[in-house]
């Protein structure tokens, strides 16, 4: 496994933003390339951990990115900004970040037009921003960059995408510092903001999340719908909110173990790999 932790360096300035308290870092879970085995071009995926924008959960980190690299898919994942960290903060980090990963593709056995970028909760707003927004100048440009931080395709997990009466209003007031203008609040309402140039996605919710409402994750569902963008969504009918793997190496309590909810993995993996299939090559 190729493990390591990568400091993410993020223009904030050019954004107009503050640097100040910033850390975001990227860290590797990479399955080794073994001459015995040789290159695959592999999919790849980029973690957001949730937490309201006010933690970052190790739940919906590590133990999410072993799972993937099980299944031979690398994996990273992104602590981003948080706490009074403005949008689009973490999102110029998660854009970052992501074209980081393509740009070391090859290290890494990676192909490069198959980088998935999923979250969870807080960290679905983070990685449907990106999503929808990668193809902004206020991104773009900043960065320095055209299309190296698009990610190929989505996974959001029960993630916050509206504002307004089904929000998770913890996370919406994090993100925004509390900046109530109908030109913030649009920018972070997400099902406002997919387009023609949004990437496939793969969605999961359970029907009787109490914290985060299914309606996120339905509304989002209808946009891409409306713009014929490819998706493939999954409702569980109970689990609530949070769970992660939904089995034993992410659960802390019994609620968050929801063998049916625990499903998604399987799913999500296979939908990556029947879009973004290994190509097997010989190691040079």
């Amino acid at each position: 496994m190729i493990h390591k932790k990568i400091q993410l360096q993020v223009p904030y300035e050019k954004a107009g933003l503050s640097a100040d308290d910033t850390n975001a870092n990227v860290t590797t879970y990479v399955p080794e390339i073994f001459p015995e085995i040789g290159r695959h071009c592999r999919p790849a995926v980029l973690i957001c951990p949730g937490g309201g924008y006010e933690f970052l959960s190790d739940r919906e980190a590590e133990g999410i990115a072993l799972a993937f690299a099980s299944e031979g898919i690398p994996a990273f994942v992104l602590r981003y900004s948080i706490r009074k960290k403005q949008f689009p903060t973490a999102l110029l980090e998660a854009a970052a970040a992501l074209a980081y990963i393509r740009a070391n593709a090859w290290e890494w056995d990676i192909n490069p037009s198959g980088i998935s970028i999923c979250g969870f909760s807080a960290g679905g707003h983070l990685a449907a921003s990106l999503l929808v927004h990668w193809d902004k100048p206020f991104v773009r440009e900043p960065l320095g960059l055209t299309e190296q931080h698009r990610p190929n395709a989505g996974i959001l997990c029960y993630p916050v995408i509206t504002t307004g009466e089904l929000a998770h209003q913890g996370s919406i007031d994090n993100i925004t510092c509390q900046d109530s203008s109908e030109a913030m609040l649009s920018l972070v309402t997400l099902e406002r903001q997919v387009s023609a140039h949004t990437p496939p996605t793969f969605l999961w919710h359970c029907a009787d999340d109490g914290c985060v409402p299914v309606e996120n994750s339905l509304r989002f569902a209808q946009a891409l719908s409306t713009h014929k963008i490819p998706f493939e969504m999954h409702i569980y009918p109970s689990g609530g909110h949070g769970l992660a793997l939904a089995n034993e190496v992410t659960s802390r309590t019994a609620e968050q173990l929801a063998p049916v909810a625990a499903g998604w993995l399987g799913l999500a993996v296979a939908w990556v790999k029947e879009r973004f299939p290994a190509s097997k090559t010989a190691l040079e």
